[in-house]
């Protein structure tokens, strides 16, 4: 699903691979020391099912109070940018080429997997953090958790 390194991503599908992303990546406790996603996953949430009421609720209350808009409608936007900018951040991070001491463990990951059976698709392209998100989705369903010892 991710385009080469070489390839631009365009902004709009940035927030796409973002949502996508978010969806893929296991949220289990046991990846939480390693890789920042789960946090930025619960945040990005927290951010789009909360900051939305906030904007509204700060530039009402200004209105109401016949404040100052100006402040009011910096603050609105800020709160409204933020679940922007963790799926922006997300889909940067799915799109982002595996680093060496991840890759190796991602290869160990997806040969325990075709040991147990599973049927993989062949690798097209330099395996990045959305490829390692589908393949750890899959061997939380199909391993058991002792795949995890070698991170």
């Amino acid at each position: 699903m991710s385009n080469s390194p070489e390839a631009p991503v365009s902004w709009f599908s940035l927030f796409r691979r973002g949502q996508h992303y978010a969806k893929t990546w296991p949220m289990e406790k046991q990846l939480a020391p390693v890789f920042i996603e789960n946090r930025i996953i619960r945040a990005t949430r927290f951010a789009i099912r909360f900051m939305p009421p906030v904007a509204v609720f700060t530039l009402t209350w200004q209105i109401a109070l016949g404040g100052q808009l100006g402040p009011a409608v910096a603050t609105a936007l800020f709160a409204v940018s933020l679940p922007m900018q963790g799926l922006w951040w997300l889909g940067k991070r799915s799109v982002t080429p595996l680093p060496p001491s991840v890759l190796q463990w991602f290869y160990d990951v997806r040969s325990k997997l075709q040991e147990a059976g599973q049927a993989l698709a062949p690798l097209e392209r330099k395996p990045d953090y959305q490829a390692l998100a589908d393949t750890l989705k899959k061997a939380f369903r199909q391993l058991d958790k002792t795949f995890l010892d070698d991170l």
